[in-house]
């Protein structure tokens, strides 16, 4: 009797366990993602529907994604506080916008004369930049990955050309991130406006100058209307975008389904990369003959190297008291100057020969 109680005893359960994982296979898990960006900021909203696309598709429909542009939820620059705390399950944004917060979020997106693209993301997922970037964003119990990147930005649209560092002063900008504090060294008035009132500010005069992305992004803005002088970059060498997940939901998942998120972000980022690479490329080429009153400038030198020695002073001041800043930046500092030689053999020596 106790033999035939404890074999059926041992079916039932085998059973159960069955029956549990058949539900797990068949749960379907709705999430929600809220972005900084405005619904028609092509390319920066096509990351994260691609994502959620190929999640959609690779999961056969057992994780679902809605995302929810800027305008729907009206909180552009609150997806951190959203996310963290539970309204929404993911968000796309840039890591620098949460600078004010927790100043060792910010080196994750870029910094000024730092690294380029291709040496940053090897620097995050072969030069220890993920680990960092998770110890950051532990205490808000969020994960944070890489969203997608502009390579290196324009340096912004300026009602009047730069000729001195005497030029800058007194200037209200929007520029984020560190170089918004480089600016503000300078003599600038700094600000950090959502993309979807960047026009309307410089058009009333509530800024005399911007910077946003590159000419795939830019031009069709109509910045150039009112700012004409548009200046090469220093500032953003190489601008990651992130998708922030909640920590809890992301620990929820089954295993699979957590290996399919983590991939489509990934795929999604590259694409957003070159797909921006792109606009930018046909942007340019018709610069010349279709927006003949956009002078391009660069920053004279004296400017220039304001802006470096300004930069060197606030990484030694703002790293101080910060212990996970400082080890960002030295670990950043150490593989630029690492890839750097490889960047000037591969692309720079190449270029130099061939233009």
């Amino acid at each position: 009797m106790l033999k035939t109680t404890t074999k059926l005893l041992v079916a039932s359960a085998l059973i159960a366990g069955l029956s549990t994982a058949a539900v797990a296979k068949d749960k379907v898990y709705k999430w929600k993602l809220a972005t900084t960006w405005g619904s028609t900021l092509s390319p920066f909203i096509d990351a994260p529907l691609n994502m959620a696309k190929m999640v959609k598709e690779m999961s056969d429909g057992r994780l679902l994604i809605r995302v929810d542009a800027s305008n729907k939820h009206k909180a552009a620059l609150g997806i951190l506080d959203m996310v963290k705390g539970g309204q929404y399950d993911m968000g796309h944004s840039a890591s620098y916008y949460w600078k004010g917060k927790d100043i060792n979020t910010l080196p994750f997106t870029t910094m000024p004369f730092g690294m380029t693209t291709p040496e940053q993301y090897a620097w995050f997922y072969h030069g220890g930049g993920m680990d960092l970037m998770k110890q950051a964003y532990k205490k808000h119990k969020v994960l944070s990955f890489p969203g997608g990147n502009t390579g290196n930005q324009m340096g912004g649209w300026f009602r009047k050309e730069i000729k001195t560092v005497e030029d800058l002063k007194g200037l209200k900008m929007r520029i984020p991130g560190f170089a918004g504090e480089v600016m503000a060294k300078l003599g600038l008035t700094v600000t950090n406006i959502a993309s979807g009132e960047l026009y309307t500010s410089l058009e009333r005069g509530t800024i005399d100058a911007l910077e946003w992305v590159g000419p795939g992004m830019d031009i069709k803005m109509g910045f150039n209307k009112i700012a004409p002088y548009y200046y090469t970059g220093w500032h953003e060498p190489a601008t990651e975008l992130q998708f922030l997940v909640n920590e809890r939901k992301y620990n929820k998942l089954p295993k699979d389904l957590q290996s399919i998120l983590v991939t489509a972000m990934k795929l999604s980022a590259y694409d957003m990369y070159i797909q921006n690479y792109h606009m930018s490329s046909e942007a340019w080429s018709k610069i010349e003959t279709d927006y003949p009153n956009i002078q391009i400038k660069t920053f004279p030198k004296e400017v220039m190297d304001a802006m470096r020695k300004a930069n060197a002073d606030l990484l030694v001041e703002k790293a101080k008291g910060q212990p996970l800043l400082k080890k960002v930046l030295d670990s950043q500092a150490a593989y630029q100057k690492k890839a750097r030689e490889w960047t000037k053999m591969s692309d720079y020596l190449y270029l130099k020969d061939n233009l």
